[in-house]
């Protein structure tokens, strides 16, 4: 007799595989636990289902402390301009080049099941799987960013999670921070313009946000900020708009970029960047390494690179995503760290980060696993796997892995006395205040009604009157509507 299984089996459907351990031993039944009898206890025997329960009970890793809730995917950069008289990577060299790709989209602040359309800065993180190693480029939807010094960066977060004492959002807590830490006013206020809402992944731009650096095989150094367009236009959603959104999804962005993909939509950006010549960088007006500030596009307007396309949804969510561990200390050979502050503080977070999250080996993960052969003397830890027995020391006169002089980096002058120093460049107003004008009228006019709704909402008059300043200090007309909007007494302000 031909059961229904065995029959589709014969004619090319289904076809049925049979159920084991994690050992790879037949599993007899998945559905009912051994006991003492029909009515009888479970019997401690039943290693299946102590076995079951032991690995559910650590099926969720740690959470990423920021960025928690995101999704993404995969695809290909296509190099469409040469950048060989900058730099000397790879994957900038040679029109046509493609290198895989994987892109993370993430919310900053909010848990992983916290709705994804609540006002907030967009993570962007950005994979290149390239011939040289991983590449990473890790930075959000705008070109800025809320703090300069990697002193500050926890205190920023714990400002932006929950109360410690009644465990909500909190606005009180956010703009007490801000209200305090003048330097967040440029970002504040594209926070609180239409960019703090995009209405899809497809639809924002990214951003590198710090300045980095290049050289090319001259040894001729370049300073670089990346910009990545969307090719689908940058579109934004109001916060009613959004409110809808998640009461009705509260995967919106996540579920728009997943059906986009796998109907065949293919978002893509074009990659662009601002090069200064070393010198230049260094006498530029604004610090260039102050990571609160930006370059003019008038005095270095952007270069097109090429250009990314995500083509390929995860094939599982936690292997390719949840497990992905970026870090902008990923460079490859022709790109380096700058003397940012914050990036050079970030050089160590993420992957101490990962480490806490994933485990020592996580760059053993095959999402994080690069394209080209790992050789080094890094031995076992938790999870490790694929060791060979070769020798795991240097130096060593049995034929191990040898340094490469072409991986060395370009030297940039230091001098001066150790201390403690505020940021280099005092001015944390003026950009601030050029990015309000260059707002259209009625992107003003949300901006304002948007910085009335959250921060008229919190306790302290004193924060609101320290924040207007700041408004005001960034642009007179600025500060003036955002204290009318509160009804502020301009005295107080000015």
């Amino acid at each position: 007799m031909v059961t229904m299984f065995q029959y589709l089996n014969l004619f090319g459907g289904i076809v049925m595989t049979k159920i084991t351990t994690n050992e790879g031993q037949p599993w007899a039944d998945n559905n009912h636990s051994l006991t003492a009898g029909e009515r009888g206890p479970v019997l401690l025997q039943d290693y299946d289902l102590l076995e079951k329960l032991a690995h559910f009970n650590r099926e969720r890793i740690p959470e990423r402390v920021v960025h928690a809730k995101g999704a993404g995917a995969k695809g290909k950069f296509v190099l469409t301009h040469d950048m060989s008289a900058y730099t000397k990577a790879d994957l900038f060299n040679g029109v046509g080049k493609e290198t895989p790709i994987l892109l993370r989209f993430s919310q900053v602040a909010g848990e992983a099941g916290y709705p994804d359309t609540i006002r907030d800065v967009r993570g962007y993180a950005l994979r290149f799987y390239t011939q040289e190693g991983n590449y990473d480029i890790v930075g959000n939807n705008t070109p800025v960013f809320f703090v300069n010094d990697p002193l500050k960066f926890p205190d920023f977060i714990h400002s932006q999670k929950r109360d410690p004492q009644t465990h909500r959002r909190s606005q009180d807590m956010q703009w007490d921070f801000w209200a305090h830490s003048p330097e967040s006013v440029h970002q504040v206020t594209y926070l609180m313009g239409d960019r703090g809402n995009p209405a899809s992944y497809r639809t924002m731009n990214g951003y590198g946000s710090h300045t980095f650096k290049w050289v090319n095989k001259d040894g001729e150094a370049f300073w670089v900020k990346y910009h990545f367009i969307s090719d689908q236009g940058v579109k934004n959603m109001t916060d009613e708009v959004a409110a809808k959104a998640a009461s009705e999804d509260t995967d919106y962005l996540q579920d728009d970029l997943f059906d986009a993909i796998e109907s065949g939509n293919f978002p893509s950006w074009t990659v662009y960047v601002q090069i200064l010549p070393y010198q230049a960088g260094l006498d530029y007006p604004a610090d260039i390494f102050d990571v609160t500030k930006v370059v003019s596009h008038h005095d270095y307007p952007l270069i097109e690179v090429g250009k990314f396309t995500l083509n390929e949804n995860p094939t599982n969510y936690f292997d390719d995503i949840e497990e992905a561990a970026f870090s902008p200390a990923n460079f490859v050979p022709g790109i380096e760290a700058s003397p940012d502050k914050l990036l050079q503080g970030r050089l160590f977070g993420y992957k101490d980060a990962e480490r806490y999250r994933l485990g020592a080996n996580y760059e053993q993960l095959p999402v994080n696993r690069p394209v080209v052969p790992v050789h080094n003397y890094a031995r076992d830890g938790f999870m490790a796997q694929g060791q060979d027995g070769s020798v795991n020391y240097e130096p060593n006169g049995q034929g191990g892995p040898t340094e490469d002089p072409s991986a060395q980096i370009h030297p940039d002058e230091v001098s001066g006395q150790t201390g403690a120093y505020k940021p280099h460049d005092p001015d944390n107003f003026s950009a601030a205040g050029k990015l309000y004008h260059v707002m259209s009228a009625e992107e003003q006019d949300r901006l304002i009604a948007t910085i009335a709704k959250n921060l008229g909402s919190i306790k302290s008059n004193e924060n609101k009157i320290l924040e207007t300043r700041q408004f005001y200090a960034a642009d007179h007309e600025y500060g003036e509507r955002v204290a009318k909007a509160l009804g502020l007494n301009m005295d107080d302000i000015r």
